[in-house]
C-alpha cells in the first residue's frame, strides 16, 4: 500500500487532470463509428488525434469534428492516478512492456474513482448526516483500493464493491428526497426507466428518483429537478433550457456535457455550463 489520498476540498482529487495523464482514455478505451465518434478504434490502440505529448490535436473542436463522445466522458481523476501513482510516472510509450496491463487497470480505476466522486458528494450533504460514518468508511475503503498495485487492482471484484457503495448512495438519496414536501402539482413521472423523448416541459420533478432513467432527447425545458436523484441517468441530447437542477444529487459534469441548455439553466455549484450551450 502506498501513500493515501487526502481530501483537502470536496472534489479536488477526483477532478480530471489531463496534464498529468498519459492520454489513457484516448488509448485504452475502444469506440465504434457512430454519432458520437467519427471512426472505429480498438481498445489499446492510440486515437489518431492523440499527439506525442498526450494532448488531443482537435480538443477545441471535438464536437464539430464528430467526437461528441469524448466531450461527455469523465475519468474522475483515474487517469492521473494510474499514470502518476499506480505506475509512478512510467508511460506506455517508453515502457511498452507495461502498456497492456496499464490499459486494463485504467477502466477499473475509473470505476473506483467514480464511486469516490459519489461518496464525496454524499458526505457533503447535510441530510446524509445519519449515515456519515458509514459513508466515510466506504470512502476510505474505496480510496485504499485505488492505491493497490496493478496485480491486486486487476483481481478486484468491482461489481461486489459497487453494490456496497450503491446501497449507501440509495440511503443518501432517500434521506435527501425524503425532506422534500410534495404538493398536488407534483408531476407524475411515467412508470419505468424509459423516458426517451419524454415531453416534460415545466414538469415538477422535485425530489423524484430518476436514477438510471433513460432521458435521451427528453424535453425538460423549465422543469423543476431540485433534490432529484440523477445518478446514472442518461441525459444525452435532453433539453434542459431554463430547468432548475440546483440541489439535484449525483449529477456529473459528463452528464451535463451530454445535454443542451442555456444560461437560464440552474446547475449545482460544482458543475459548469458547457461551452456548446453558449453557441
Amino acid at each position: 500500500m502506498t501513500q493515501q489520498l487526502k481530501y483537502r476540498d470536496p472534489f479536488h482529487n477526483i477532478s480530471v487532470d489531463c496534464e498529468n495523464c498519459f492520454g489513457l482514455c484516448c488509448v485504452a478505451l475502444p469506440y465504434a463509428k457512430s454519432a458520437d465518434f467519427a471512426f472505429d478504434k480498438d481498445g489499446g490502440a492510440p486515437c489518431r488525434n492523440l499527439l506525442s505529448d498526450y494532448r488531443c490535436s482537435i480538443h477545441k473542436d471535438l464536437r464539430s469534428k464528430g467526437f461528441k463522445g469524448c466531450t461527455v466522458y469523465e475519468c474522475y481523476g483515474a487517469g492521473q492516478k494510474v499514470s502518476q501513482i499506480t505506475y509512478q510516472g512510467l508511460d506506455w510509450r517508453e515502457h511498452p512492456e507495461i502498456a497492456k496491463e496499464m490499459f486494463n487497470v485504467f477502466p477499473i480505476m475509473q470505476q473506483l474513482h467514480e464511486m469516490l466522486r459519489y461518496l464525496t458528494e454524499a458526505l457533503s450533504l447535510n441530510e446524509a448526516q445519519p449515515i456519515h460514518k458509514e459513508l466515510k468508511r466506504a470512502l476510505e475503503e474505496t480510496e485504499n483500493l485505488t492505491f493497490e498495485n496493478p496485480k491486486e487492482i486487476l483481481k478486484l471484484s468491482v461489481p461486489l464493491h459497487r453494490a456496497k457503495v450503491s446501497e449507501l448512495l440509495s440511503k443518501t438519496s432517500e434521506l435527501v428526497r425524503g425532506k422534500v414536501k410534495k404538493d398536488k402539482k407534483q408531476s407524475k413521472v411515467p412508470k419505468g426507466s424509459d423516458l426517451i423523448g419524454a415531453k416534460l416541459i415545466g414538469a415538477n420533478l422535485r425530489g423524484e428518483n430518476l436514477r438510471g432513467s433513460l432521458l435521451i432527447a427528453s424535453d425538460l425545458r423549465n422543469a423543476d429537478l431540485r433534490e432529484t436523484d440523477l445518478l446514472g441517468a442518461d441525459l444525452r441530447d435532453a433539453d434542459l433550457s431554463g430547468a432548475n437542477l440546483a440541489g439535484s444529487i449525483f449529477l456529473t459534469q459528463a452528464q451535463v456535457n451530454s445535454t443542451n441548455g442555456d444560461i437560464q439553466t440552474k446547475l449545482p455549484p460544482n458543475l459548469t455550463i458547457p461551452k456548446h450551450w453558449l453557441k
